[in-house]
């Protein structure tokens, strides 16, 4: 099963002491907008979320239809065919994607652990 690209979304108070530090650990901005609270940060293969206010725990992300650059792959697994496969396989959701749907969507998960699981396909 190819989930996409892997990301881990972090849960911040500051977003700037947040890149700030991540900065100095050789993380440099590869999207998304400080103003609206949120930024994506990669070093090497390593790529991490930064999120103010936005989501409430550090959360295992997958992007279906990303590499690890957010570039599109002109071939990859529907976020609802995961979904449907996840099922049959007797995971339970927090969040589902609208199965009658196509293009973006998103579904959560949670592992025993209490740990999220964001599934977002963007395209």
């Amino acid at each position: 099963m190819d989930l996409g690209a892997f990301s881990v979304s972090l849960a911040v108070r500051d977003i700037e002491a947040s890149r700030a530090f991540y900065e100095k650990l050789g993380f440099a901005a590869l999207g998304g907008d400080p103003a609206q609270n949120w930024l994506i940060l990669k070093n090497g293969d390593h790529v991490i979320g930064l999120f103010q206010g936005i989501i409430e725990k550090n959360t295992l992300t997958f992007n279906p239809g990303w590499d690890s650059n957010a570039a599109a792959l002109d071939s990859f697994t529907d976020v609802r065919d995961l979904q449907r496969e996840l099922k049959a396989r007797g995971v339970e959701f927090l969040t589902e994607a609208d199965e009658s749907g196509s293009g973006p969507g998103h579904f959560v998960i949670v592992d025993p652990d209490g740990n999220p699981i964001l599934v977002d396909q963007h395209r």
